[in-house]
């Protein structure tokens, strides 16, 4: 909640459902949070919600709406261009092959209520720009990281004991939401091959379940995976950490980061955070990532599904620990000059400044009426 500038803006967050990481501190920060509980995108109750919310951004005479994802782009867009919101900004932040081309097609027209789409990686503008997006309206702004919260810790962390792992065992983590995305079956696959040459690894599994769009099994996709590493001997090896809110601890006591996606990925947090923390990490070439990993330089990129590739790249850090500390320096560097919160903050409220002023150069004032 330190991004934006709350001299210049005075921010509302509305959302879906209150819950997430960021609700604390939402919360601690004072600001205004409304939420709009639906089951669907469609229907009367959905329209209900919309209606509310356009009478929300009419009454409190809110100048800039910002969207993030399909969801909110799809319910929040046409709410705001009902509630004459003078300006509308969406979020697209994957490769968009996790949505269903329905899904893609009602996100695209959606977005067409916006002025601007920001998009995190040079990739996803590129793919919407060959989908038929207007070049002008797409803008790219990095993911950013705030690199203090990564700083070397003074105290160990306390992760080793509550899973009972030995001091000098090497972690090989993920830190992802669990989703068939994500190649969590590949990690696992690649973790036997590493353990036979590493009797000492274990392997982190840091996440929770993924949304049932995302066509994870019933029954639940942790079980899943959890008998997969059952199948091939790995029960006492790959640890499921669940869902964590103390990441910098995890990352301090990781040897290699991984990130195994096969798909989906625009600009991953989880990777830019490992090099903030100065861990070595792999990950594959999906999506954004490799515009964050330089492959052999600060990381290294391996094919998607390809575990081979993965077990080779990540046995070959576990036996340099002179090369995974000069990747994992690198990275550091690379997230300080290019991928910094204050970066992000700056590219992102200098977009909104721009938008606001075209707005209020315009000849005829668009009004905010209140929808009852």
């Amino acid at each position: 909640m330190n991004v934006i500038d709350p001299a210049t803006y005075r921010v509302h967050v509305g959302t879906l459902s209150r819950t997430g990481e960021l609700m604390s501190e939402i919360d601690e920060a004072r600001v205004p949070v409304a939420e709009y509980r639906i089951r669907r995108l469609y229907g009367p109750g959905a329209m209900r919600q919309q209606l509310r919310l356009a009478t929300y951004l009419a009454r409190n005479q809110v100048r800039l709406i910002h969207t993030h994802g399909f969801y909110a782009n799809t319910f929040a867009l046409p709410a705001a261009w009902l509630g004459r919101t003078p300006v509308r900004i969406a979020s697209i932040r994957d490769d968009g092959s996790v949505w269903t081309p329905a899904q893609r097609a009602v996100d695209r027209l959606a977005c067409r209520l916006a002025d601007c789409t920001v998009v995190n990686a040079e990739m996803i503008r590129r793919r919407l720009v060959h989908e038929g997006w207007r070049d002008d309206r797409i803008a790219v702004i990095p993911n950013g990281v705030d690199t203090r919260r990564f700083q070397a810790r003074s105290e160990p962390s306390s992760l080793r004991q509550e899973f009972g792992l030995a001091a000098g065992a090497p972690l090989i983590g993920v830190l992802a939401r669990l989703a068939p995305s994500k190649g969590l079956e590949v990690f696992i696959e690649a973790a036997r091959i590493v353990a036979d040459r590493f009797p000492d690894a274990r392997f982190l599994i840091v996440g929770d379940e993924g949304t049932p769009n995302e066509g994870a099994p019933p029954g639940g996709y942790r079980q899943a995976l959890a008998r997969h590493a059952e199948r091939l001997g790995l029960s006492d090896r790959v640890i499921f950490t669940g869902f964590r809110l103390d990441v910098p601890d995890v990352l301090a006591e990781l040897a290699i980061s991984v990130l195994p996606s096969v798909t989906g990925e625009g600009l991953p947090n989880s990777v830019l955070e490992s090099m903030a923390a100065g861990v070595a990490v792999v990950a594959t070439n999906s999506g954004g990532t490799k515009e964050a990993v330089a492959d052999g330089e600060t990381g290294m990129l391996v094919p998607p599904t390809d575990v081979s590739a993965l077990a080779r790249a990540i046995g070959q850090l576990l036996e340099d620990s002179e090369l995974r500390s000069r990747y994992g320096a690198a990275g550091h560097r690379r997230i300080a000059d290019r991928f910094s919160q204050e970066r992000m903050a700056h590219e992102m409220q200098s977009l909104y400044s721009r938008l606001l002023e075209a707005r209020e150069r315009e000849p005829v004032a668009r009004p905010i009426a209140t929808v009852k």
